[in-house]
């Protein structure tokens, strides 16, 4: 009998853990779409067009300016994070 409380018992640890790990997967996908987004949009968008049959299909992806791949300091932290560079 007591080997059938345990038992029990597992069943939920295993079913906690999942939740879990769909949860992390679920928050880590939402980070790279917040990020990511419209770079996303614009790659997919393209790809439609051209399998829709459009000729000299241009994808209109933004490029990340030279200024924010910069090595940050802790005094140098806030300075250009801006796409204007302020």
């Amino acid at each position: 009998m007591k080997w059938f409380r345990r038992k029990k018992g597992r069943k939920g640890q295993g079913m906690t853990e999942y939740i879990i790990i769909v949860a992390l997967i679920a928050i880590a996908a939402i980070g790279v779409i917040t990020l990511f987004g419209d770079n996303i949009r614009a790659l997919f968008g393209a790809a439609a067009d051209a399998t829709a049959g459009k000729q000299n299909v241009t994808s209109q992806v933004k490029s990340t300016p030279k200024a924010l791949l910069k090595s940050k300091t802790l005094k140098t932290f806030n300075k250009g994070n801006s796409p204007s560079g302020n």
